[in-house]
């Protein structure tokens, strides 16, 4: 492969579709290759559901959200994958999906750049090296150490605006959170990695205990709603649901007010680094690979023989059904005087 430590490209074009929370961690990545090539224009190829979280990010020149009407038949999705790549000096491809090779193989693009294909995808880019292991941030970012760019531990970053800020405050105004809000992420889509609704409940109640004026804002998406009623009237006073489902950004804003956020692995753990917010996330079938290398980012995990499995069958889910709200709740408090005392710290200054 030829050297490209001395590129210089005028168009970047980086593909990171499917998952929130992945294109999130693609952030950093994009903040080097501005810092790298200062000039040049940065695109990002994702899906519309992704879209938000790169709303405002100055190192970001276009969002391309796919339009799946645009690629609805095969001769308008060639169409669509071509205009998406054409101009472009340099391909990033973090995932070598199939709608991703079709960009970076329609684009022309002088340099395509990916982590080590299997041999049937190698005609498709230029130039790949294999990922580093470690935090997901920084497994993508490890490919462009070809660009002579290395990771800086910089975590992922969402750009709130005025408007989104004063959202929050008025939220929290509203439900009453004087004492300070900890945000709740108890829903997830695989049961292998969605700790039960009960032990939920029974850490929130733990935390009141020792801090009875905190407020527990229950965060879901579409079709959650129920996951997030069970666990406030198992769990009590102190537990609020928002009466319309926040967006993203919306969430984005509380998470940002707030001491902590606790939740399953999932996208709100990795908009709470983004805002700078600690975190608690509970861990079945995954590893330690999502989260970011941080004492104010705390993973917990059972560590039984079969973790970390990346399975989203079980039959048993001991993993996560056997992690009591009594293991994680020391964790969980430290966190929270870790903020108090944070926040303390700042009125006196």
């Amino acid at each position: 492969m030829k050297d490209i430590s001395s590129l210089n490209p005028e168009r970047i074009l980086v593909c990171q579709l499917r998952q929130i929370g992945d294109v999130l961690l693609a952030t950093p990545s994009i903040r080097l290759l501005k810092e790298r090539f200062p000039n040049a224009e940065i695109e990002v190829f994702t899906e519309k559901k992704c879209a938000p979280v790169l709303e405002n990010n100055p190192h970001i020149s276009k969002v391309r959200a796919l339009d799946k009407d645009e690629v609805a038949s095969p001769l308008k999705a060639l169409g669509y994958y071509a205009r998406v790549g054409r101009g472009k000096d340099l391909i990033i491809d973090f995932q070598q999906l199939p709608r991703t090779r079709w960009v970076a193989m329609l684009s022309g693009a002088p340099v395509r750049l990916t982590f080590t294909p299997p041999w049937y995808n190698k005609f498709v880019y230029t130039h790949y090296r294999r990922n580093d292991d470690g935090y997901a941030a920084k497994c993508k970012a490890s490919i462009l150490k070809l660009l002579g760019i290395e990771w800086d531990r910089h975590p992922p970053e969402i750009f709130l605006s005025d408007e989104e800020k004063a959202f929050a405050d008025d939220f929290l105004k509203r439900i009453g959170a004087t004492e300070g809000v900890v945000t709740v992420d108890p829903s997830h889509r695989r049961k292998t990695r969605k700790w039960p609704e009960e032990h939920f409940a029974g850490l929130i109640r733990g935390i009141r205990e020792e801090h009875p004026g905190l407020k527990f804002v229950l965060l879901y998406g579409p079709g959650e709603v129920d996951v997030c009623r069970k666990v406030a009237d198992l769990a009590g006073e102190g537990a609020v649901i928002p009466e319309d489902m926040l967006s993203l950004r919306q969430m984005a804003a509380v998470q940002q007010r707030a001491l902590l956020h606790m939740g399953n692995c999932s996208a709100p753990r990795h908009m709470a680094v983004a805002v700078g917010t600690p975190s608690l996330v509970v861990h079945g079938a995954t590893g330690f690979a999502w989260r970011f290398p941080s004492e104010d980012h705390v993973g917990v995990i059972k560590k039984l023989p079969c973790q970390p499995c990346n399975e989203n069958e079980c039959s048993h889910i001991s993993c996560l059904k056997e992690l009591t709200p009594a293991e994680c709740l020391p964790q969980a408090l430290k966190l929270v005087r870790n903020s108090l005392d944070a926040q303390a710290e700042q009125t006196d200054g």
